[in-house]
């Protein structure tokens, strides 16, 4: 094997796949991580030298190896396809990893004795920041195969975890299960989306902090981050202090710097929109294509369903645009319920709060709302989910 060669890891997230992976970077080959839950035909091995689908043995004497350096390319990763519906494949390299951990440490603060909680999947960037800063730090991180609830309740009670990786959706759903001042957790890193500012006092309500955070693959994970403690002051907090934010004129976010993948050449166009606040914190308003028009006035999903989500009644919320002859865009929206509630109970609450072109003029209930692996909404799938 060519130092360079691409080896795809088709193995569950845990200690065997660690070792791939470490595999791959003591043999200055570029790791591509595998989603196991996809059929074998869309796995990404077309031009790989080798697919690691077992355990290896480690018995042999170590290789000699060159020193990895920053340009080198450590991983491939593949975006979660949100919006596009496919994922593309993204480059990142040993610099851009080791930008982000620095940059993620300066802003939550490094613990010698630190246990990061991963129950994200390892084929995304969230999950795999994790292993690599715990690798650079020379911390721990206890990496589960998948989101179980009551498995990641009782490892946080446990004692011993001090950070864990979380979405809205998993955190909810920790505390569902009965999550409740952890001994040892200093902050739960939520990123995938704003949290919406009700489960944010919740999860406060139950001794747990969190710390919102805005990245994507293409800036290897956390491109802004809030210090543990300050998760109601904006949706996703001051910059990293090695990364560069600026907001373009039609209000997309800007992104340069170290942690930024060498394949954007430059300057990152999230396809964002976001604004900056006069003490420099980012707040994120949403995707540029998710903005719905609705009789000449825009209307941003996530704003709508953070009023949703304030409701007692509501778990969670999805707004979507919908075609509409009178107004070229109509807002709808779709919820999950914690305690049943009429739909005109929550216009009502919608409208005591929001202007009346954001009040959605259908809502509708369903069991679960369409996502990713990692927790993010699938948007393009809600009018799909209505009509269920």
């Amino acid at each position: 094997m060519a130092r360079g060669d691409r080896v795809a890891i088709a193995l569950p997230a845990g200690g065997d796949f660690a070792v791939a992976l470490h595999a791959c970077f003591v043999a200055g080959a570029v790791a591509v991580p595998v989603d196991l839950r996809e059929p074998r035909e869309r796995w990404p091995v077309g031009g790989v030298a080798a697919v690691i689908d077992r355990p290896l043995d480690c018995s042999g004497a170590p290789a000699d190896v060159r020193p990895l350096e920053p340009g080198d390319v450590a991983l491939v990763v593949r975006t979660s396809g949100t919006v596009s519906g496919t994922p593309k494949e993204v480059p990142l390299t040993f610099g851009n990893f080791v930008w982000s951990a620095i940059g993620s440490a300066v802003t939550l603060g490094l613990d010698p004795d630190e246990r990061w909680l991963c129950t994200l999947p390892l084929v995304h960037v969230g999950g795999l920041s994790i292993l690599i800063r715990s690798w650079l730090y020379g911390t721990t991180a206890v990496v589960h195969e998948r989101f179980d609830a009551e498995a990641a309740v009782a490892t946080l009670m446990e004692g011993e975890i001090t950070l864990v990786s979380v979405v809205a959706t998993t955190l909810a759903r920790l505390l569902d299960t009965g999550l409740a001042r952890p001994p040892r957790l200093r902050c739960a890193l939520a990123g995938g989306g704003p949290v919406p500012l009700a489960l944010i006092e919740r999860a406060q309500a139950a001794g747990v902090v969190v710390s919102q955070t805005y990245g994507l693959t293409e800036t290897c994970s956390q491109v802004a981050t809030q210090v543990p403690g300050q998760a109601a002051r904006a949706n996703a907090g001051p910059r990293l202090f090695c990364t560069q934010v600026e907001i373009a004129s039609d209000g997309e976010i800007l992104v340069s710097g170290p942690t930024v993948s060498p394949a954007v050449g430059g300057v990152l166009a999230t396809g964002d929109l976001g604004e900056l606040d006069e003490r420099g914190n980012l707040w994120v308003i949403g995707r540029k294509t998710d903005t719905i028009i609705t009789g000449g006035e825009n209307v941003a999903p996530s704003e709508v369903e953070e009023v949703l989500s304030q409701h007692p009644a509501v778990s969670e919320a999805g707004v979507y645009g919908a075609a509409d002859p009178e107004w070229g865009e109509t807002v709808k929206a779709l919820v999950v319920l914690r305690t049943p509630v009429s739909a005109d109970v929550l216009r009502e609450h919608c409208v005591a709060r929001l202007a009346a072109y954001q009040v959605p003029k259908e809502i509708a209930v369903v069991d679960a709302l369409p996502r990713t692996a990692s927790g993010k909404l699938l948007r393009r799938d809600l009018p799909a989910k209505a009509r269920l």
